[in-house]
């Protein structure tokens, strides 16, 4: 298939574009390129006949409409968004712009290039990805079902969800055929940091204090980019339009638990030259404004109805984690220093 995917430069996105150009699938990467995008992190695949990218704006109609005219996709997979909680609290400005602006930027040309009498496109998809955020937060028991009513909590989350009901609007209104996947939270190779892990390891790793928000007690259900990546294509391929699909890790976790799993890792994989524990560097902060105590995601409509499920486990994939940024000291160094601005790949 000729695949558009939005965002390929960012955490999700490159591991997803390495994962359909893999399989063959001709992929063109769509980009801003803003602070998260990072060529660097698809580097290797620029050279190759069935990868491409154009630095873009979702939010600029006439580019936008221009890339869906010259590639012609068969799907889009849109998982642009600006997406830290704590960025859209102190800007929610752009959030509300790209995230829903965006989406309905992309939506209208979506409708256009499928519509146009000239299109030879059969069987065209809409893949919008969201987060489980925009459910609100749970309680200590339960989980988030596609039928749980949305309750979203940051300037983040109610960006996303506003961007959800465009994406639904625009299949029930324009049978525009749009599915959504709303997913757990995402760790793995590539990711920026300024996200938990990377923060974690990074801060580890040089010594410095590891922030912890509040008490630790906050849960997430953490699931691996891989896995989702998989997820991905398999909805895209076999998922139903108009459906939406859960994608979580089954893999729940205290934020303090996750930090100290992290820490005994650094531990066992890089440890410290005075045999004293990254753990001695755990520091408690003050917790964020708003802050959600618990996520939870049930993924058995997707298992159901498509088969799939996660392949890793907290501790296989958390252990790849570690490893990877251990190993990959250049591709996080760069940014930490921000030199990682001044690549830019070829256009499409």
């Amino acid at each position: 298939m000729k695949l558009l995917v939005t965002g390929g430069a960012g955490f999700i996105g490159s591991n997803l574009v390495r994962l359909l150009v893999g399989r063959g699938h001709v992929v063109l990467n769509l980009d801003k390129l803003t602070y998260a995008g990072n060529p660097a992190s698809l580097i290797d695949l620029a050279a190759l006949p069935n990868y491409h990218f154009l630095q873009a704006d979702i939010c600029d109609a006439p580019a936008i409409h221009s890339a869906f005219t010259a590639f012609q996709p068969d799907a889009v997979l849109h998982l642009a968004a600006e997406s830290h909680v704590d960025r859209s609290i102190d800007g929610p400005g752009a959030f509300i712009h790209t995230n829903i602006l965006g989406t309905y930027t992309l939506l209208q040309a979506a409708r256009e290039c499928w519509a146009h009498p000239e299109s030879t496109i059969q069987n065209p998809r809409f893949l919008h990805v969201s987060t489980d955020e925009v459910y609100g937060s749970l309680g200590t028991t339960g989980q988030f079902t596609e039928a749980t009513p949305y309750d979203p909590r940051s300037p983040y989350s109610a960006s996303k969800a506003a961007s959800d009901h465009l994406a639904r609007a625009w299949h029930h209104t324009y049978r525009l055929p749009v599915i959504v996947t709303n997913c757990s939270n995402n760790y793995g190779p590539f990711q920026f940091p300024e996200k938990l892990i990377p923060v974690v390891l990074l801060k580890a790793l040089r010594g410095e204090p590891i922030p912890v928000y509040g008490t630790g007690d906050n849960i997430r259900d953490w699931l691996y980019v891989e896995d989702h990546a998989a997820a991905l294509l398999t909805v895209l391929e076999r998922g139903r339009p108009g459906e939406t699909y859960n994608i979580g890790g089954n893999n729940e976790l205290r934020n303090l638990d996750l930090v100290r799993l992290l820490c005994h890792l650094l531990d066992e994989l890089r440890p410290l030259p005075n045999g004293h524990s990254y753990a001695q560097q755990i520091s408690f902060v003050a917790d964020r404004p708003g802050h959600d105590l618990r996520y939870a995601i049930d993924a058995s409509k997707i298992r159901d109805e498509l088969g799939w499920q996660p392949q890793h486990d907290h501790l296989s994939g958390f252990r790849k984690t570690v490893q990877w940024y251990l190993d990959n000291p250049a591709w996080w160094q760069t940014i930490l220093d921000g030199s990682y601005q001044l690549q830019r790949l070829g256009t499409y």
